[in-house]
């Protein structure tokens, strides 16, 4: 990808050593268990926004797995806008979600929220996920360098990308390569959405970047009818993954619930994107063969 990088991005994005793309190092790939993200696979992460109770996340866990889900995501602490709100079940959370991957074989990805909890968190998780509002807590991220476990990095509201790779450098400077980064819409002045999905991140990241790159359609739709059409968007143009909020019953969820998919629309959406995952996993097979040959001109 770096033979197909655009010159006035050199300046800008060279300068983060660790995680810019070079000739030397165009592609890495973050393995998970038995799990390549990066790869020639498109991973999907799909679970509740909150985990609420072990019904509910066992019965999201098996749906998910059942539909093609590689790794399940829930969130056990959870960041919320208003004090009044659900806030997780913290410890019980991640004890379920270990529960959870022992019966259905998913990895677990689930977000932390400050470095004191790293340690806790990943003892029970297989991906540390920093939500967008904690992007530039650099003493978290420092942290995370140091945790052993893959970090999922999801950019902030208002980050840039720039800013985006300079905070996945910290994480790499303090010693973690195994970095996922995330585009899951930022704020602007349209409301019609929850955020707006920044669907050209994905291929300037990939170009710029030698990180895996995902995306999060839910977040930046914040209505579920929005949710699948995102997905395909963000896969035709080159998403190594997606995450995906899913709930037995969206009405009654205590978080996120608008954005959230049922089971049923769960599997469509699977369903729907086979013929888009088909045609990326060619493209990315081929890809090797078409460097080499960019690469020799």
């Amino acid at each position: 990808m770096a033979a197909f990088m655009d010159p006035t991005w050199n300046g800008r994005f060279s300068h983060f050593d660790l995680v810019s793309t070079t000739d030397e190092r165009s592609r890495s790939v973050v393995r998970v268990c038995d799990i390549e993200i990066g790869g020639d696979e498109i991973v999907v992460m799909a679970g509740p926004c909150a985990v609420e109770s072990e019904r509910q996340l066992l019965k999201t866990a098996e749906a998910v797995a059942e539909a093609g889900a590689r790794i399940l995501r829930g969130g056990a602490y959870k960041p919320r806008s208003s004090p009044y709100a659900f806030q997780g079940l913290g410890i019980e959370g991640l004890k379920l979600l270990r529960k959870a991957r022992e019966e259905t074989g998913l990895a677990i990805v689930t977000e932390v929220l400050s470095e004191e909890d790293v340690p806790q968190v990943a003892e029970y998780a297989d991906i540390l996920q920093v939500g967008a509002r904690s992007m530039e807590n650099y003493t978290l991220l420092e942290t995370l360098g140091e945790c052993g476990r893959p970090v999922l990095l999801k950019r902030g509201m208002v980050a840039t990308l720039e800013e985006l790779l300079r905070s996945a450098e910290i994480i790499a400077e303090t010693g973690n390569p195994h970095i996922i980064l995330c585009e899951r819409g930022i704020r602007t002045f349209e409301n019609a959405t929850r955020n707006t999905l920044d669907i050209s991140a994905i291929p300037v990241l990939k170009a710029v970047s030698h990180l895996p790159v995902i995306a999060d359609p839910s977040h930046a739709a914040g209505v579920r009818f929005l949710v699948p059409i995102l997905a395909r968007a963000a896969v035709a143009v080159g998403a190594d993954g997606l995450l995906v909020e899913v709930h037995p019953s969206p009405a009654e969820a205590l978080s996120d619930g608008d954005q959230s998919l049922t089971f049923r629309q769960f599997r469509d959406m699977m369903d729907d994107l086979q013929p888009y995952l088909a045609i990326q996993q060619e493209a990315r097979q081929l890809r090797p063969q078409l460097l080499a040959v960019s690469g020799a001109d």
